[in-house]
């Protein structure tokens, strides 16, 4: 067995591209958190095996640092991708009651992976949120976007609080870049997709709102990871799309028979036990500092459905089953 195959049978890990080791005894080794039942983690480990690069689905929880601690001496990453942590079932609204759990996690966890990297100098990519935002004077709704330099104003969700805590401590580990994803959107119609949530709401806002479509953009973070960027960048397409914009392409691209009723905020807030964030973010530090074109959410969005429509049509589900059909 190579070192890489001997490591993955010992930890029980995913591994990808055990040859490449045969071909360079140097050949950098991906460590990926949530790689193994998150969904943003699982996406990544797969593109990483596309592409034939050694990856690792860690077994460690954050929060058990000497499991972190260990994993980390065992497998000698050269780079870590932390997409784990809670964000709640169904929603958010979940973290408003088991506060300490997400404590644990998303603050107690990401700092003792963040803390056990530094230690040994490996780079880590945390997949954070772009959520600690609310539009405000200073950014109103078509106005200037918050950049990473822009302190956190929305303090309407614990789960948004926690994620606030952690970037700002995150920034003084000279090891981490934190990608701030919002409202992530797939081409499919997988539970964790922002599209498949709002088709299922009763009712919906017409906020716009800056949105990371994955397809583009996670090959964009390894992109990132590779080039060994550090910091806090906002993860986004460029611009902003409301809820009723993409609705309205998923009635044209999806299912004509769709329709959908929209609310204000403050009716949305009665029903909820956590406030929702709403924002743009400036996404001019990652289009200066990465090699490769950021595509607008408005082109990517079709771009989306139209991928989707195609994958709905291969496996005999056009048009999907209508949530809201009686």
């Amino acid at each position: 067995l190579s070192s890489h195959a001997a490591r993955a049978r010992a930890t029980g890990g995913t591994m990808a591209a055990a040859g490449e080791e045969t071909k360079s005894g140097d050949a950098p080794i991906y460590l990926v958190y949530g790689g193994k039942t998150g969904w943003i983690g699982q996406w990544l480990v797969r593109l990483l095996k596309e592409r034939g690069s050694v990856v690792f689905a860690a077994n460690a929880r954050l929060e058990n640092r000497e499991d972190v601690a260990r994993e980390l001496d065992l497998l000698k990453p050269t780079y870590v991708l932390n997409a784990a942590g809670l964000t709640g079932r169904p929603n958010v609204d979940w973290c408003e009651d088991h506060k300490t759990d997400v404590i644990r996690v998303n603050i107690t966890g990401t700092l003792c992976l963040a803390d056990e990297t530094n230690k040994r100098g490996i780079h880590m990519t945390n997949f954070a949120t772009g959520c600690i935002y609310s539009y405000d004077d200073a950014h109103p709704i078509g106005g200037a976007g918050f950049t990473e330099e822009d302190k956190p104003n929305f303090d309407g969700s614990f789960y948004s609080a926690t994620k606030a805590v952690v970037e700002g401590l995150l920034r003084e580990y000279d090891n981490v870049l934190t990608l701030r994803v919002r409202m992530p959107i797939s081409d499919d119609l997988s539970p964790r997709n922002f599209v498949t949530k709002i088709t299922k709401y009763a009712k919906v806002v017409n906020i716009p709102n800056s949105m990371t479509v994955l397809t583009e953009m996670l090959p964009i973070a390894l992109h990132m990871t590779d080039k060994g960027l550090r910091g806090v960048y906002n993860f986004t397409n460029p611009g902003a799309i409301s809820h009723n914009q993409i609705l309205d392409l998923y009635i044209k691209y999806i299912d004509p028979s769709f329709s959908y009723t929209n609310f204000t905020e403050e009716e949305q807030n009665k029903i909820l036990k956590a406030r929702r964030s709403n924002n743009t973010l400036d996404t001019s530090k990652i289009a200066g500092d990465i090699d490769v074109p950021l595509t607008d959410i408005h082109t990517a969005i079709v771009g989306v459905f139209e991928r989707m429509r195609d994958n709905l049509k291969a496996a005999g589900n056009y048009p999907p089953p209508n949530p809201h059909a009686t």
